[in-house]
This record gives C-alpha cells, structure tokens and sequence, in this order.
C-alpha cells in the first residue's frame, strides 16, 4: 500500500531509523516533525511504501522518524530509511512488516485515508552517498538493508551520475528479494552491475550465487581495493559485522567503508561513517 500524507506542523525529534525497529539516537540532530493524514493505493510488488509530501528535501541515505497513535490508543515512533532520490516529489518509505511489531503492522493493516501521522526528518549523515563524490560505488546489502540504497541508485540515475555502480543484493529467496523489478531494470540497462545472492531457495533455473556472502564473491564482485571506491554495507548486524572484515581483510580501506547495521531482536541501528574523499 502507499500511504500519501498531506498537511503540516512541527515538534520534536526522538529515535533513529531502523526500517520499522526501535533504537534511541543520543547524538541526532534535531528537526521539525509534521503531521500529515494519509491516503492509501495497492503496489503491484509487496513492498509497503509510505509517502509523504511537502517535506524538506534529503540526501540520498537518510531517514524520517514516524509517530503513530495505533488502534489500541498508544503512542509508538519508528524510523524508516527513505526510499526515494532527493527532488522526487513524495518521499518514501518502505514498511516492513515485524513480528508483532506495533507500528509496522499498524500501517501496513491498518492505516486508513485521513488518518494522522507524526513525521520527522529528514536526519542521519552517516550513510548518505552525494553524486559529487566520483569514486567508484559499491553497495552490499542484505533484506531490508536495500531501502536507502534504492534511494542512491535512484540518485545516480536522476543526477546522470557517470560513478561506476556494483551492487551486491541478499535476500533468503526471490519473494524477499525488495524492488527486485526495478533493481532488475538497472541490471539490463547496464546503469548497474547488479549482482544477487541468495541464502535459502533458490529460483528455477538459478545460475548465480546461491550462499552467503564470502570472501570468494567479494573477490568476484567488488571493485579493487587500488580503485578506491566508495563501499556501502547495510543489513542486519549479523550481515555487517561479517562482510565489514571481509572487505577490510581484502585490503580496502576502513575508511571507505560506511556501514549501517540493523542489530539485534530490537533493531537497533549501528551507522558508522568513513570519509568519502
């Protein structure tokens, strides 16, 4: 479903984005908050998108934070990595359903036109990728660890960036595959070389990668270390905290690497910035 805001006032800001889990952000900086009634469609893939209007535009890789009164009468935030490239005319948000997760299943079930919502942002720095910055890109990401990377592709398509993009996409199996149809469009259009793993089921007929990620498909996928590029790992912390040391063990800089983990039963988020010179 998309959810289209439309309205406005501001307040204040509390925790930081995890694509629907909850984790505190002592050092964010803070930034208005509006409140916008929602409007609702169906989206051909089942990914859930929220969109909202009339807010400041962001860099590519930040995130708003959502507050939400649900159907029980409490209040609940969460924070959600934005969806889409900066200039767009909606900013979105893709929803992912948790484990009885409150706010997450409140706006996938249960939000309906007109009803409310608190939203904050855009904040964060730590991850965002600007088209000024000319190194090559590499983009490793695992589940809903594609959300602010589908906000960069979407970037450097719109900037008619000519950075050299790889990206790495896990998922379990094809249906958790997010945006699958328009990271397949980047991939025939040779705007990105578009790589796919898969660690569970795999689809008929499947020649590519079929396990998690090693030091082998890193070797096979990412730019060279002596190319300098510009690496960009989201995903569970599981994910990161085991992909950062691959890249570091082949020889690519800590500092070039920016990472951002989803951690724990909480998701919490750990966003860690290199320099991007």
């Amino acid at each position: 479903m998309t959810l289209r805001p439309v309205g406005g006032t501001t307040g204040e800001r509390h925790p930081r984005r995890s694509n629907g889990r909850h984790v505190p952000d002592p050092g964010a900086t803070l930034a208005p908050r509006h409140r916008r009634p929602a409007h609702r469609r169906d989206l051909p893939e089942p990914d859930h998108l929220l969109t909202v209007p009339g807010l400041p535009d962001h860099h590519a890789g930040q995130h708003l934070d959502v507050r939400v009164t649900t159907y029980d009468g409490r209040r609940a935030e969460r924070c959600y990595s934005i969806a889409s490239a900066p200039g767009e005319p909606f900013v979105e948000l893709t929803v992912e359903r948790v484990p009885d997760g409150r706010v997450s299943s409140y706006l996938v079930d249960d939000v309906r036109e007109g009803d409310v919502l608190e939203v904050r942002g855009p904040v964060g720095e730590e991850f965002v990728w600007r088209p000024e910055w000319r190194r090559p890109l590499l983009v490793v990401a695992e589940g809903a660890g594609i959300v602010p990377v589908r906000a960069m592709l979407r970037h450097h398509r719109a900037s008619h960036s000519s950075v050299p993009v790889r990206l790495l996409q896990v998922a379990s199996a094809a249906p958790d595959l997010l945006y699958r149809r328009e990271i397949m469009q980047y991939a025939t259009s040779d705007e990105v070389d578009v790589n796919v793993a898969f660690t569970g089921a795999v689809p008929a007929g499947w020649n590519g990668y079929s396990r998690g990620v090693d030091a082998r498909m890193l070797a096979e996928v990412a730019w060279p270390p002596a190319a300098s590029p510009l690496i960009y790992v989201s995903g569970p912390t599981r994910f990161v905290d085991r992909v950062v040391p691959l890249l570091e063990s082949a020889g690519h800089e800590s500092g070039r690497i920016r990472r951002e983990a989803f951690g724990g039963s909480a998701g919490s988020v750990i966003a860690g910035a290199g320099t991007p010179g």
